[in-house]
């Protein structure tokens, strides 16, 4: 979340964003918020969460917020199924406790605190593919090879029945 709103402060401003540690959206609680004041948009509300019980909790506030006042409590929500997100998943090491998690995760972030592009859009691999083949961000070519198709199932008389519904990042 924090390096994909790095980006689009830019995309959406065409400055670059200062305080990039998007401090409350880390650590190990279930779920975490922050907001971001992004010029000509406002306030952007955001929200991490991991674990499906947290899923849920997350969804319900959506849902809620939807029917009361017709709008979510957050702009950008990141779901991870793993505790503590990568820093718990199935590619660290088995019987990792939450102390462990903890130092994994404030070790990549001093990782990143010292590495000297910290930013996507800065990176030079990422500019290179822009430049050479997709053009500029949002253009056609990277909308159609860059973003995820959501489709809105349901089952008809017994049947699947898939109907594209958005596309995003």
């Amino acid at each position: 979340m924090e390096a994909a709103i790095r980006s689009a402060y830019t995309l959406v401003t065409g400055e670059e964003l200062e305080d990039i540690e998007i401090v409350g959206v880390r650590g190990l609680e279930g779920v975490k918020e922050a907001t971001v004041n992004v010029p000509g948009f406002g306030d952007l509300r955001v929200c991490v969460a991991h674990g499906l019980g947290n899923a849920r909790f997350v969804m319900d506030k959506v849902r809620e917020g939807l029917k009361t006042t017709g709008e979510s409590p957050w702009h950008f929500i990141e779901i991870m199924a793993c505790p503590g997100g990568c820093v718990g998943g199935g590619g660290q090491p088995y019987g990792n406790d939450i102390a462990s998690r903890a130092r994994r995760g404030l070790a990549l972030y001093e990782e990143d605190r010292n590495l000297p592009v910290r930013k996507s859009h800065h990176n030079p691999e990422v500019t290179r593919i822009y430049e050479r083949f997709l053009g500029a961000p949002n253009s056609p070519l990277a909308h159609r090879l860059l973003h995820t198709h959501y489709f809105k199932r349901s089952i008809s008389n017994g049947q699947v029945v898939e109907e594209a519904t958005h596309k995003h990042h």
